[in-house]
């Protein structure tokens, strides 16, 4: 399973995790995934997407199809 936003496109970042005697080994930073599903009223449909905590905050301010729309204009679509 890609541990990717389907709406933002956040994929996981990596670092360093550091011991109390400053050893550094890689470590993975995972967004937080959840499996959401959506209305839009505009399109009277129902739609599954996986996206991040940070997406579902914005999306219950915003709306879906508000922030869909916003995306677009920021990509450039």
């Amino acid at each position: 399973m890609s541990k990717v936003c389907d709406l933002t496109g956040t994929r996981p970042l990596y670092g360093n995790k550091v011991s109390h005697s400053n050893r550094k080994t890689r470590r993975r930073f995972n967004p937080n995934l959840q499996k959401k599903t959506f209305f839009i009223p505009e399109t009277n449909e129902w739609i599954e997407m996986k996206v991040s905590a940070k997406a579902i905050r914005t999306i219950n301010k915003l709306g879906l199809y508000d922030y869909m729309r916003k995306l677009d204009k920021k990509a450039g679509f």
